[in-house]
């Protein structure tokens, strides 16, 4: 579980926190009561979750790239934290297409300059190191079952090969300087997380279904689908990052056993086509939500994938706590909330209070 009195006060740094997913781990520990410091690039999309919901008023945030060794390090040393969670990443697989070396350089690089940073820092603040990847990380073999963290990694595109050496690099620097045979002079626990397709209120990129479906919904456009046989591991965006937190609760008290790679994603049955999804928010939507498959020829995109969470969801105790539905419900919440202009911050701490009154992730006083 996710334990209030671990994070109250606790310092974390947060690397990518100006997107999508760093927004909402930032208001996350906001709710925990942790110290709260980011570095990361300007939000990269118009709108933003992390400007809709002024999450710069309460986060220690310094705008860097994660290729600037140097700043990345001096961040580092600045604020002191004990954990880090590392999400600064090119996230997207249609742009390593067309910036391979940008993606190369900021997901692999990046994640080097970062272990270095930790091992060099003369303050010796980190104790938790939890580098979050993606299920792309595996060599996808289009098989039916589930990818377990034992799984050879690959990667046919730019970004899931970047994303499976990032895993290889954290690994090596786990061995070499970071060796569990040592923790007791280093004190320094490494772990990877891999998600599924984590979707949610206040995500604008390009080129992902859902700010897709929300962009094309809200122009009175025709929805343009070009995968709808694709079968992918939808959750929301709060199921990982409750994930990440409870292994980095497990890293900091206990090192060793858990400083290892980690799967997060949904039960089985929400594992469902892009078609289905689109359908499903076209009826939730109601009048004018209307999509049309592309028959284009695209870049290559895996069309099976599905992650095998037994590990996490026995070791950690970890568990999903909002099925598909009420994710595609939440998700045309915070859209209407948008459209009404109604207090995004407000509707997004709600939406997280009602994500763990539903479940038993947390432990503490649950009075948010």
């Amino acid at each position: 579980m996710v334990t209030k009195e671990f994070w109250n006060g606790r310092k974390v740094l947060i690397t990518g926190h100006t997107g999508f997913k760093g927004s909402w781990l930032c208001m996350l520990l906001k709710k925990l009561g942790a110290d709260i410091s980011g570095y990361a690039l300007d939000p990269p999309t118009y709108p933003s979750l992390y400007n809709l919901c002024n999450i710069n008023s309460f986060v220690k945030s310094t705008i860097g790239d994660i290729r600037d060794f140097d700043r990345l390090l001096n961040k580092i040393e600045q604020d002191m934290p004990e954990i880090i969670i590392h999400m600064a990443a090119q996230p997207l697989v249609k742009l390593s297409y067309e910036a391979p070396v940008l993606t190369y350089q900021t997901n692999i690089i990046g994640t080097m300059n970062l272990l270095e940073a930790i091992r060099v820092s003369k303050l010796k603040s980190v104790r938790v190191l939890v580098n979050v990847t993606t299920d792309k990380c595996y060599e996808n073999k289009e098989w039916l079952w589930p990818y377990r963290e034992n799984e050879p990694l690959g990667g046919y595109d730019p970004y899931s090969s970047s994303k499976a050496c990032s895993e290889i690099v954290t690994a090596s620097y786990r061995n070499s300087f970071f060796n569990l045979a040592e923790y007791s002079k280093h004190h320094v626990a490494i772990a990877t997380a891999r998600a599924g397709n984590v979707i949610g209120g206040g995500d604008w990129a390009a080129d992902r279904l859902i700010p897709d479906v929300v962009r094309s919904i809200l122009e009175n456009n025709p929805i343009i689908i070009r995968s709808p046989n694709a079968i992918r591991p939808w959750q929301h965006v709060l199921d990982p990052l409750t994930g990440y937190l409870m292994l980095s609760e497990r890293l900091f008290s206990s090192g060793m056993p858990f400083a290892e790679s980690w799967n997060f994603g949904p039960n089985d049955y929400d594992v469902k086509s892009v078609k289905w999804i689109v359908e499903k928010l076209c009826e939730m939507w109601g009048e004018g939500a209307t999509y049309e498959v592309d028959d284009k020829t695209h870049k290559h995109e895996a069309t099976y994938l599905r992650l095998d969470c037994s590990k996490a969801k026995e070791k950690l105790n970890w568990q999903p706590i909002w099925n598909l539905n009420k994710t595609l419900e939440s998700i045309i919440e915070f859209t209407v909330g948008y459209v009404r202009k109604d207090n995004l911050s407000e509707l997004c701490n709600n939406q997280i209070s009602e994500y763990f009154n539903l479940g038993t992730t947390v432990s503490g006083n649950t009075d948010y």
